[in-house]
């Protein structure tokens, strides 16, 4: 094999065994992380970081994201109760394998997040593939109604980056009403507020 037959064996492996990674910690968040060593949920709360959070989404979070408000659940409770406030879910979820084995029954991970809101899966990552960010950007426009002062609510579980990184990239793009609920569903169930069974948001579909 060529230098060139090389070079391009170790992208399509790099790139595959990124696309592993990213279904397995969609996994461990779905299952709750448990078993997880690397990415232990307790922990000291670390400081706010300039840039996104690139791994370790399942680990303690800051306290702060710039230019957010971030909640509790009781001040979560009141924004959703008040209805002009976008949830927006950013839990991952694994997508299924293209290649299969024959006979395969592929069941997507169920979620149950907070009523009405909008589940934007994997769109929380620190890296987003240009699809990817298509999605995310057309979707924000698209529940937003194009006014980047809607309010827009983001969470995931706690202690998951995922949400800190959505929000903070929908502050990047211009949104002035941005929210953050770092207990996410976990702290909402917690707190006995309603749940309910969640489906992927589709942009242009009409609920």
């Amino acid at each position: 094999m060529n230098r060139t037959g090389r070079s391009s064996r170790r992208r399509t492996e790099a790139i595959a065994a990124a696309h592993l990674a990213a279904a397995c910690l969609a996994a461990v968040l779905a299952a709750g992380g448990a078993g997880a060593a690397e990415d232990p949920v307790d922990g000291p709360t670390p400081p706010e970081p300039a840039g996104y959070r690139m791994d370790g989404y399942r680990t303690p979070t800051p306290a702060t994201l710039a230019g957010a408000v971030v909640l509790d659940t009781a001040a979560a409770e009141r924004l959703w109760r008040d209805g002009r406030a976008v949830f927006v879910d950013v839990m991952p979820r694994p997508e299924k394998p293209a290649k299969l084995p024959a006979g395969t029954i592929w069941r997507d991970a169920p979620r149950d997040h907070l009523p009405r809101s909008a589940w934007l899966i994997n769109v929380g990552y620190g890296a987003l593939a240009p699809r990817m960010e298509e999605f995310f950007r057309g979707s924000l426009r698209e529940l937003t109604g194009g006014d980047a002062a809607k309010p827009l609510a983001f969470y995931c579980r706690r202690a998951c980056w995922m949400s800190w990184n959505a929000a903070k990239r929908a502050i990047e793009w211009g949104y002035s009403a941005v929210y953050w609920y770092p207990d996410g569903s976990d702290g909402w169930a917690e707190a006995g507020l309603p749940l309910e069974a969640a489906k992927p948001y589709r942009v242009g579909a009409k609920e």
